[in-house]
């Protein structure tokens, strides 16, 4: 009997998006089965490390562990704040160097190409030239330069990646939103400044498109800022605990029978 075809799209968010890593050990812990995942800059990062065989719970280990000097390579400040080659370096030696088209889970990353003013979604070359084409945050990271274009993140184009998982040939998307919910008081920091800016100017945008997706889940990290790394743990349990609160409706999406609160299966009375 085939099943459906599942897809997860996660999205941008800065720090906020180590919730991802939670929402992806909540749904491994409830053998929810993820057959394909897209991203969209900090979302690509860590679909990236999941698709190319990373283990949510080694993902959590590291995030705790890594520190902003493992991947910040400040520069001159002149099209951006960092240069970016420490976390390409970091994610190539993390995903082995690996191409699309060498794993087994379909992969699509987002980003923006400024000279054409569009869109490009990378499912072809090395995963983690396209990773870093699709987190470098304008103002902060300085762009992806590359034969085919000038790269910026992908956020600000496209927040949560729903339709690139679709074309990937999903049945089903769960979407993951971590900038739906904003804090209303001063930003505290440039990254936290340009992030609102990106946010307010694609939130109409994702209003429209995120309803495409079958079900959204949206963490709570309101207080969490995105330049905020250090609150990865806090990040990633919130992100455990909004899935765990929806995974009745997860199940029942994908057609998987209910469980109790220790994971076995219901029986209904005779």
């Amino acid at each position: 009997m085939n099943r459906k075809k599942i897809g997860i799209a996660l999205g941008s968010g800065g720090a906020k998006g180590f919730a991802h890593v939670g929402v992806l050990k909540a749904l491994e812990e409830h053998h929810i089965p993820v057959d394909l995942v897209s991203g969209s800059s900090m979302g690509s990062l860590v679909g990236a490390f999941y698709a190319t065989g990373m283990r949510p719970d080694f993902m959590d280990r590291l995030a705790r562990s890594l520190t902003w000097r493992h991947w910040v390579d400040v520069t001159v400040p002149r099209v951006g704040l960092v240069a970016g080659k420490k976390i390409h370096d970091m994610v190539t030696l993390l995903t082995r160097g690996t191409e699309f088209a060498q794993i087994d889970m379909p992969l699509a990353i987002v980003a923006t190409e400024l000279l054409s003013k569009r869109l490009v979604t990378f499912t072809s070359g090395r995963i983690s030239d396209a990773v870093r084409a699709s987190i470098s945050i304008p103002g902060v990271f300085v762009p992806y330069v590359r034969e085919d274009g000038v790269y910026v993140d992908g956020g600000v184009m496209e927040r949560v990646p729903v339709a690139a998982a679709r074309d990937l040939g999903a049945d089903v998307v769960i979407a993951v939103d971590v900038a739906a919910f904003m804090k209303h008081e001063v930003p505290g920091t440039m990254m936290d400044v340009i992030m609102m800016s990106l946010d307010a100017m694609t939130d109409q945008l994702v209003q429209q498109r995120l309803p495409t997706a079958d079900l959204c889940i949206t963490p709570n990290l309101s207080d969490i800022g995105t330049s905020q790394f250090s609150r990865a743990a806090e990040a990633i349990e919130i992100g455990y605990q909004t899935t765990l609160s929806l995974m009745s409706k997860i199940r029942e999406l994908v057609g998987l029978p209910q469980t109790d609160s220790v994971g076995e299966e219901q029986v209904e009375d005779s």
